[in-house]
């Protein structure tokens, strides 16, 4: 590992013993983690083969997070996302049932940890995508989308693994000059939606910002 890394010129940085704080933004997610894991497994008592299944599970919805444009191509939509760097290709996952509107006691052991799977992924998914959307402070105008954005749409029914994502074509401003509203094309055709249905790849353009 010594030799690989001194080839490649890799330096490590190590945080001092007992301050997880210097860890910044992957300790962040890993207490994300943490506090979705727990809310989800909840009182339920898994055996190890199931516990190891939702880990894993779990793994692949982190590394599924979108992080820039594979490409500079306008009509490409493809993401790089941290499951590339493991796989070397975007990370899939089976179709299954959705197992949430159904009562606990009526589930199968797959289907509890299925349903454990969803759950996270609903939670985590939909708190990732607000931290996308988070602005500075209330008094400077941020608009960080421009026409040719690549944007993840907001969609509550996305299975796990599933990101939907288009490419803002034209922002139309309210009376006030503020663009609220964008035309997106994605995958299976062009849609209009609000700009609170719009969220930044985290990797993106820089925000603008105005007085």
């Amino acid at each position: 590992m010594s030799l690989a890394a001194e080839r490649e010129k890799i330096k490590w940085s190590f945080n001092p013993p007992s301050a997880p704080h210097f860890g910044g933004l992957w300790e962040a997610g890993v207490k994300t983690f943490k506090t979705h894991l727990r809310r989800t497994v909840s009182d339920q008592v898994l055996s190890i083969e199931e516990f190891t299944t939702v880990l894993a599970q779990v793994e692949a919805v982190l590394n599924s997070r979108p992080f820039c444009p594979m490409s500079t191509d306008p009509a490409d939509l493809e993401v790089l996302s941290p499951g590339h760097f493991l796989t070397m290709e975007p990370l899939v996952s089976v179709p299954t049932q959705d197992v949430t509107p159904l009562p606990m006691n009526r589930l199968s052991r797959w289907q509890l940890v299925q349903r454990i799977h969803q759950d996270f992924w609903k939670r985590w998914h939909q708190e990732y995508l607000h931290t996308l959307q988070q602005r500075p402070k209330w008094w400077t105008s941020v608009n960080p989308l421009g026409v040719g954005a690549l944007v993840l749409l907001k969609d509550a029914n996305m299975p796990p693994l599933r990101w939907r994502r288009g490419r803002v074509e034209a922002l139309h401003p309210g009376s006030d000059g503020v663009p609220r509203v964008a035309t997106v094309r994605v995958a299976d055709g062009t849609i209009t939606r609000s700009l609170v249905k719009l969220c930044p790849l985290p990797m993106g353009p820089a925000p603008q910002a105005t007085d």
